[in-house]
C-alpha cells in the first residue's frame, strides 16, 4: 500500500467515524464517548500526512508513533461504545475491524522506521 492508498483510506476511516456518530442516538455518555472517537479518529489521517512531510527520519517515526497511537485510541472507544450496550449500529464491527487494521499497518511502519533508522546509525559509525 503506497502513501495515497493509506492518505485516502485514514480519510475514508475519518468519514466513517463521523456519519456513524451522526448516526448515534443523543445520551450523555454517547455524547463524551462520540467526542474522544471523533478526534482520535480524525487524528490518524491529519497526524499520517504530517509524518508523510517528516524533516528527518526522527521526526517521521515520532509522527508515525502518535498516529498508532490515534488508531489504537479509536479502538478503545469503538469498544467502550460497543460493551456499553448504547447503540445497535451494524457500522460498529466495520469500524472496529478498520482500526484494527490501521493500527496494525502503522505499527509495523513504525518497527520498519525504526530498524532502518538503526541500521543506518550503525552503517555511520562503522
Amino acid at each position: 500500500m503506497d502513501k495515497i492508498e493509506l492518505k485516502r483510506r485514514t480519510q475514508k476511516f475519518a468519514v466513517d467515524v463521523i456519519k456513524f456518530i451522526e448516526e448515534l442516538p443523543r445520551k450523555h455518555s454517547l455524547d463524551v464517548l462520540s467526542k474522544q472517537l471523533l478526534r482520535s479518529s480524525t487524528s490518524i489521517g491529519a497526524n499520517y500526512r504530517s509524518a508523510c512531510r517528516g524533516k528527518s527520519t526522527a521526526d517521521f517515526i515520532n509522527k508515525i508513533i502518535i498516529v498508532e497511537e490515534e488508531a489504537d485510541e479509536s479502538i478503545y472507544w469503538l469498544e467502550l461504545i460497543e460493551q456499553s450496550a448504547l447503540t445497535n449500529s451494524n457500522s460498529l464491527s466495520s469500524l472496529k475491524k478498520e482500526a484494527n487494521e490501521l493500527t496494525a499497518i502503522f505499527t509495523a511502519i513504525g518497527k520498519t522506521a525504526k530498524e532502518k533508522q538503526r541500521i543506518n546509525k550503525s552503517e555511520i559509525t562503522k
